[in-house]
């Protein structure tokens, strides 16, 4: 029974004598090597307009080039949008010369023309109604007669009233606020007519940056809502490697520090990289990476970004990290 109260004591000891040990062993300087795997974004490309696909140009496995053009939908719908929208927007500048230019001289002069008649219709009308009056005073005329005069006589000046303030009006051109009304509808229709030559050119699907089709989701007559996946892209960059550093090592690594990527497939060419990113939250090491440490010991994920890299490095690689201490 004595020994074994002795036994626990000893374990205790040789426990903290290892994880000494493994500190002192991280403070050392000694090689920091990690472990993760590498990571290359894609992206799921598609319209932003719905339609039916007409063409598919690239296939699985087939190498893209930033702005290239990989799938097209029918866009003759939105042609004829445009075509509409380019006409009424035509229509409402005409509208709008026309008031901001005020009206034709010949208008103007014809308007003119009418005020005259209007005044040589009048002064007959004032002549005719002076006999009438001065007719009925001797009772020669009859009482008809002369009301029929005054209604002509009244009749001729309101004529004349009118006419001459329609001259003023043309003289003047049109009101401000018609002018501003026709100038807020030709916006309103330029408007319109960019958001359809935007629809129009979203009938075509172009590559956002060079990769590699992993994809093709959707063939030619396809009918597609907006934003559903046509193409899935594997970009040829950003690379990078996401590995994990135990939390004793952590203060020997800071951003930029260079770094040396080993994979299975050429293990004797490493890739260069440098350390892009350090994650500020701890976290328990995944168990999809393989490191000397105990699963469970807390961990921070780094981000090792490759600038040169080639077709040897695969989504998911398993790659071994070499941090280069003092560089």
């Amino acid at each position: 029974m004595k020994r074994k109260l002795l036994i626990f004591p000893l374990l205790i000891a040789a426990g903290v004598g290892v994880w000494q040990y493994t500190v002192r062993q991280h403070s050392a300087g000694g090689p920091l090597v990690i472990y993760g795997n590498v990571d290359i974004r894609e992206v799921n490309l598609g319209f932003r307009v719905s339609g039916k696909i007409a063409q598919v140009l690239k296939d699985e496995g087939d190498a893209v080039r930033p702005g290239e053009l990989v799938a097209r939908l029918d866009d003759a719908p939105y042609r004829s949008q445009v075509d509409q929208a380019r006409g009424e927007l035509q229509s409402l500048k005409d509208r709008l010369a026309d008031l901001e230019a005020g009206y034709r001289k010949e208008e103007i002069a014809q308007s003119r023309a009418n005020v005259e008649e209007a005044k040589a219709n009048l002064a007959n009308a004032e002549r005719v109604f002076a006999r009438r009056k001065e007719l009925l005073q001797r009772n020669v005329a009859a009482q008809q007669e002369y009301d029929d005069a005054l209604a002509a006589r009244d009749q001729g000046q309101a004529r004349l009233n009118s006419l001459k303030a329609t001259l003023t009006l043309m003289e003047a051109g049109y009101r401000p606020q018609q002018i501003a009304q026709a100038r807020a509808d030709v916006e309103r229709a330029q408007a319109a007519l960019a958001t359809a030559e935007i629809s129009l050119a979203d009938t075509e699907l172009k590559a956002p940056s060079s990769g590699v089709v992993m994809t093709r989701a959707l063939e030619p007559g396809a009918v597609v809502q907006a934003g559903a996946t046509v193409l899935t892209v594997s970009l040829n960059e950003p690379i990078w490697v996401r590995a994990y550093i135990p939390e004793p090592d952590l203060g020997r690594v800071h951003p930029g520090m260079k770094a040396l990527v080993y994979t299975d497939s050429r293990p004797a060419k490493p890739y260069e990289g440098q350390v892009g990113f350090i994650s500020p939250r701890a976290e328990f090491t995944p168990k999809s990476v393989e490191t000397t440490d105990l699963r469970t010991g807390l961990v921070y994920r780094l981000r090792i970004v490759i600038p040169v890299a080639d077709q040897g490095l695969r989504q998911g690689m398993p790659a071994t990290v070499r941090l280069m201490e003092g560089k």
